[in-house]
């Protein structure tokens, strides 16, 4: 960092962040027990492109100013992938020279409800041993970053006051030969950072000299989501951080029913429903029917039974 010269600056795309031409596949389905706090991702819907954008900023240095903006490390990069779909990534690839520094910084993400965070990463990266004259000064791993504020700090930036989450690797890196088949590796994964007590962090991705290229970057916690069990209804709830204690909820009836036992369900940490106890019943006059008490048909039965006498008479 000391006495480099600033070269990046706050850039208008979003934080998808990885290598070339790597398509991430059709819009995943979040499951019902996340909430997702930041997205920044390129997928497809229906077979047509879409992207979710947030602002990020490229550094090589401690402070990035307006105006003193040069050239970024970290491209943005637009390229197509086989099927002639275009792929939005930010990109690095400065492996012939040593010592590299280059920083990636998400926006400002207020962390709502959550406790615990997880950040889950797709990118792809690229085998140094494919890349001629780079032996010592190519990398295959970069660094995940975290820091908590309770308001932006806009593009002023630290990263000393940073802490450190992991050192990130791909379980499949490519060569070139899978550049010229335009078959590139897609890797993902995912670190959980918590407990987060501040009203919100930034997130920042260090490159220390490999060829990387971020495709997507999710930020989501986990909940118990609303559900009905035994005639009672259970709030959405955060588990605790302590994964091995579970948070116990009270359920309360739905309409028209009442407590036989008091219902409770236990919530997870990784946002399942355990261990049910208790349940409600409907109440008189009224009979359970997939979940919810109706008022059972009196007068159907009432000309059921007028049709019957009808029928002796006639007889």
């Amino acid at each position: 960092m000391g006495g480099r010269a600033v070269r990046g600056c706050l850039l208008p795309l979003g934080l998808l962040l990885p290598l070339l031409t790597a398509a991430p596949g059709d819009c995943a389905h979040v499951p019902s027990n996340q909430d997702s706090l930041y997205t920044a991702y390129i997928c497809r819907v229906n077979s047509k492109s879409c992207s979710l954008r947030s602002p990020l900023c490229s550094e090589t240095s401690t402070v990035c100013e307006v105006g003193q903006c040069q050239a970024s490390l970290w491209d943005a990069i637009t390229e197509m992938d086989e099927h002639n779909r275009p792929i939005h990534t930010y990109q690095v690839c400065n492996v012939m020279e040593p010592n590299q520094n280059n920083w990636l910084r998400t926006n400002w993400i207020s962390r709502d409800a959550a406790q615990k965070i997880y950040v889950e990463m797709k990118f792809t990266l690229r085998d140094c041993n494919s890349i001629p004259w780079v032996l010592g000064t190519c990398k295959e791993t970069f660094n995940l970053y975290y820091v908590e504020s309770d308001e932006s700090h806009g593009i002023k930036f630290k990263p000393s006051q940073y802490t450190k989450i992991d050192t990130i690797a791909a379980d499949e890196s490519f060569t070139q030969m899978d550049l010229g088949d335009r078959i590139l590796k897609l890797n993902t994964e995912i670190r959980e950072v918590g407990p987060i007590e501040r009203k919100g962090f930034y997130l920042a991705f260090q490159d220390i000299g490999a060829c990387i290229a971020l495709v997507s970057v999710r930020v989501f916690y986990k909940k118990c989501p609303f559900t009905v069990r035994n005639l009672a209804m259970f709030p959405d709830t955060i588990p605790r951080v302590d994964s091995s204690s579970l948070v116990e909820v009270r359920g309360s009836c739905v309409k028209s029913a009442e407590e036989r036992d008091t219902p409770k369900l236990y919530c997870g940490a990784d946002g399942d429903w355990l261990v049910p106890l208790g349940r409600c019943i409907c109440s008189t006059g009224y009979e359970e029917i997939e979940g919810s008490c109706h008022g059972k048909k009196e007068t159907f039965k009432y000309i059921m039974h007028l049709n019957a006498d009808v029928f002796k008479v006639h007889n």
